[in-house]
This record gives structure tokens, C-alpha cells and sequence, in this order.
């Protein structure tokens, strides 16, 4: 810095001050600036500039891998999430450092947060870790959730009204004049129970109506067209599926149809996500949407007023249904 200094005839510090984006500097002795350290092939080391600051310009985004068989992910609208979420971060700026080691435990981000990994964390996905994200944010770590949304909580939540989706897709159901129904999904992820409970209570209020659950062991495509398979062989035969995510509903269609169990034939079927496949899959698929066009904004958002010292309010998105082929 020094050399540079004494090739643009500039102070050491203004020559820091253009590396930092200081807009006390003007255009022209930024450029000298610049033009000279090109000149002598000096390059800033991010991560020295970074132990400097107030903060590591980084965030880490956290995915519910355990929920998936053998840790892979394939449902497009995590995917969807996460490039909200990076588009978000990159008009700022920041650095996006993706599910580093060690965050299934409460230690794991207790440590990247102190050791200045990550300046705060988003998480895509509740899973079964509501105890684990209660206890990292009671520990102080700035952590905002995609997911359940509760009126009240440790952290600040961005999501859909799961309980409304459910009740949506129990009210097309009876549009439908179906009565055998059949919840695809593991109750014990917060954002499915909710899906679940408002599905039941629309069959509630309707005596003639049977909820059943397919529960499977991962959220994986493979797993839940497995299931599918054993289920129906049983000789099981729903006139109404309600699936946690569309992918799980193409799961479903293909098992059965294998059996010759057709929807919209012999069954309705709702899904939930609207990722951009639903539409063009035959059949075309209702489902429940959730708008991941504003949900990496907003999850963005919510941290960056975490970081600033604020305490954002838990925040839920539109939730409404979108009736398609199935």
C-alpha cells in the first residue's frame, strides 16, 4: 500500500479508504488510485480486510438436509429459495457461504458466529429443528427461518400460512365431492403438521369425511413414491390427496397411476410450492403456492435488520390456492 501510495502521490490512508469504497474519496484519486495498484498487480485479501471490520460481510444459508435421503436435496423450490436468497445478498454485496459443517447442532453456529465465519444465518427450512433454532436464537445468534410462522417465537419466521394451505386444499376437496383423504407428510416438521391440522379441520366439520396419513422417512423423491407404491397395494384407494410439496405430488402421480389409480379421474390432488414444473406437468397440478419472488428478499431483509441492532417481526406471505388439472 505503502508502493501505491507513492506511485498515485496519494496519503497510505486514502489509498485504504479506495480499497474500502470510502466515499470520501473523489473519481479521480480513486482512479489513480486503481490504476496504479493494476499497475503492480496488488490485489485486496478480502479475508484480512474482513478481520478489520466490524463484520465478515457474510451470511450463511443453512438447508434441512437431514429431512432428505442420504443429504440430497432435489426439490426445485429449495432452489428457487435459494436463489432468491443470493440475489438478495449480492446487490449488497455479501458473501453467501452455503451450509458449512457442523450446523445440526446449537455449537456449530454458536461457533461460526463468534469465530466471525458468518455475520448471520438464514435457514431454508424448519425440518424437526425447532427445538435447535429456539435455542440458537436464545443464544443471541442473528437467525432468520424460512418456514412455520408462530405468533410467538425465539426467531423471526418468514413463510406461508401452512394451516390456511391446508384448509384451502380440504376446501377444494369438498368442491370436488371427495371423502376418502390422504395427507402425504411427516407431521413432524412444523410446517407440515400446520398443512396437516388445517386439512383435518375442514374434514372435521364434515362426519362423512376420512383423513388418513402416508408418513414417510424422507422428504426425498425416491422415498415418497416408494412409500406411494406400498400404500396402494394394500388395495388403499384415496379419492383426495393432499402432498406437502409438489414434488412429493409427482411422486404420487406416477405410483398410482401405475396401479391405475388416476387423477382427476379417480382422485384429487393438491399440491403445495407452485414450482414452475406443476404447471407444465400432466396433468397440471393445483397446488398451494408460495411466492418465492419476494420470500429471499424478505428473509434478507429481516437479517439485515437483525444486524443493525432491530428486532423484525416474524412475517407471513400470501397463501392461496391455484387450481390447475389434478
Amino acid at each position: 500500500m505503502a508502493d501505491i501510495a507513492r506511485a498515485a502521490n496519494v496519503s497510505k490512508p486514502t489509498v485504504s479508504r479506495v480499497f474500502s469504497n470510502s466515499p470520501l474519496v473523489n473519481a479521480e484519486t480513486r482512479e489513480r488510485v486503481l490504476e496504479a495498484a493494476r499497475a503492480q498487480g496488488y490485489v485486496v485479501n478480502r479475508n484480512a480486510q474482513r478481520l478489520r471490520q466490524e463484520r465478515a460481510n457474510t451470511v450463511a444459508v443453512v438447508l434441512d438436509f437431514g429431512s432428505h435421503r442420504h443429504g440430497a436435496i432435489g426439490d426445485p423450490f429449495i432452489f428457487e429459495l435459494l436463489a432468491g436468497v443470493s440475489e438478495a445478498l449480492s446487490v449488497r454485496e455479501i458473501d453467501l457461504l452455503l451450509s458449512p459443517v457442523g450446523l445440526d447442532r446449537v455449537e456449530g453456529f454458536v461457533e461460526l458466529h463468534r469465530s466471525r465465519g458468518a455475520d448471520g444465518f438464514i435457514v431454508l427450512g424448519q425440518g424437526a429443528r425447532e427445538w435447535m433454532l429456539c435455542d440458537v436464537a436464545r443464544r443471541g445468534i442473528p437467525i432468520v427461518v424460512w418456514g412455520a410462522v408462530h405468533e410467538v417465537s425465539d426467531y423471526c419466521a418468514v413463510g406461508s400460512d401452512n394451516f390456511l394451505g391446508g384448509q384451502l386444499a380440504g376446501e377444494h376437496f369438498l368442491k370436488m365431492d371427495r371423502r376418502r383423504w390422504l395427507f402425504v407428510g411427516d407431521p413432524a416438521h412444523e410446517e407440515l403438521r400446520l398443512r396437516y391440522d388445517g386439512l383435518a379441520e375442514i374434514a372435521a366439520t364434515h362426519p362423512e369425511v376420512r383423513v388418513e396419513q402416508l408418513v414417510t422417512d424422507s422428504l426425498a423423491f425416491a422415498s415418497i413414491q416408494e412409500a406411494a407404491e406400498q400404500y396402494i397395494a394394500r388395495g388403499e384407494l384415496p379419492d383426495a390427496v393432499f402432498a406437502f410439496s409438489d414434488t412429493a405430488a409427482m411422486a404420487i402421480i406416477g405410483a398410482f397411476s401405475r396401479h391405475g389409480h388416476l387423477t382427476p379421474r379417480d382422485y384429487s390432488l393438491v399440491g403445495y410450492n407452485n414450482i414452475p414444473p406443476a404447471a407444465h406437468f400432466t396433468p397440471a397440478i393445483t397446488t398451494i403456492e408460495q411466492p418465492t419472488a419476494i420470500a429471499g428478499a424478505m428473509l434478507v431483509e429481516k437479517l439485515m435488520q437483525l444486524l443493525d441492532g432491530h428486532r423484525p417481526k416474524s412475517a407471513m406471505l400470501p397463501t392461496r390456492l391455484i387450481a390447475r388439472a389434478t
